[in-house]
């Protein structure tokens, strides 16, 4: 198997795992501030195991290796958990998953003012459908509670877009020590924000250790560590996994349909990123072989 092999693998398999996430987060019934901090909290303890296990003794400093474009993927990413567990609670898990698929779109925004990457049209033409197409999303939702939904998932796109852009500005190191850390300051930031921690119920808390403890710290570290041997946008685009396994699951089990127009979004998002995949693959096979 070569380094692009499994990166894919490596990517797809982290994607596929954390796919339920929006399922159990609707069928966790505690307040949204106790939701965050204890999904702060438990992926602490998950990330920093799978650390240990990984790092051994040196586990410290694979952590100082991340410098400060690490800490600034903690912050980042501890934005990019906000807005996802709280969009969840304001508009639909569909809206929140195809809202968040526009990552990568944003990520190569990023990199193109930042990192001074040059795109090529065929990125612009997907950014400006994916826009078009989230449009339609959000304008479906006329209500206050849901508007604010669209806005926190944007959010976290943004979260998620900034984290791959320091990613990529750092080649060669790992910043998947730095997952812990997010959840750090998720925990923190929600417990000064609510000022007291809820014990909750035995089946919530059964579905917050699978989720928080054991779903989102394999599945994010595996995804984190897909740049090592990918493409960041390559990383990126295979997020989109998630949003069609993860929207099917919660209309499977809850019955939680899209509207017209937010179905009509989606799949113009969808349709614009697979297209994108597609006209960048035959870009890569008819480059010309150096010798």
């Amino acid at each position: 198997m070569d380094n692009h092999q499994k990166g894919l693998l490596l990517t797809a398999l982290g994607v596929l795992i954390i796919s339920p996430d929006a399922l159990l987060l609707r069928l966790i019934s505690i307040p949204p501030d106790q939701l965050v901090l204890w999904r702060g909290l438990l992926s602490v303890l998950g990330f920093w195991l799978i650390m240990v296990l990984r790092y051994r003794r040196h586990w410290f400093r694979a952590c100082l290796a991340c410098g400060q474009a690490g800490l600034g993927c903690a912050l980042l990413f501890t934005c990019s958990t906000l807005g996802f567990v709280l969009g969840n609670h304001f508009t639909k898990a569909g809206n929140v998953l195809v809202i968040l698929a526009a990552s990568p779109l944003i990520a190569a925004l990023l990199s193109r003012f930042f990192l001074h990457e040059r795109l090529p049209l065929r990125t612009w033409l997907a950014i400006a459908a994916c826009l078009f197409g989230i449009g339609l999303i959000v304008l479906e939702d006329t209500g206050d509670g849901s508007v604010t939904g669209n806005l926190l998932a944007f959010m976290a796109a943004l979260g998620l877009a900034g984290n791959l852009t320091l990613a990529r500005s750092k080649p060669g190191t790992d910043m998947s020590p730095m997952l812990a850390l997010s959840g750090l300051f998720t925990f923190l930031l929600t417990f000064a924000w609510s000022g007291h921690i809820m014990l909750p119920g035995a089946t919530d808390m059964s579905w917050l250790i699978l989720l928080c403890l054991v779903l989102l710290p394999a599945g994010f570290t595996l995804i984190q560590r897909g740049p090592l041997y990918l493409p960041s946008a390559e990383v990126s685009l295979l997020m989109l996994l998630e949003t069609v396994f993860g929207t099917l699951l919660v209309w499977l089990f809850l019955s939680e349909r899209p509207g017209n127009q937010g179905l009509l979004g989606g799949a113009i998002v969808l349709l614009a990123m697979l297209a994108k995949i597609i006209l960048d693959r035959r870009s890569f096979n008819s480059a010309p072989v150096r010798a």
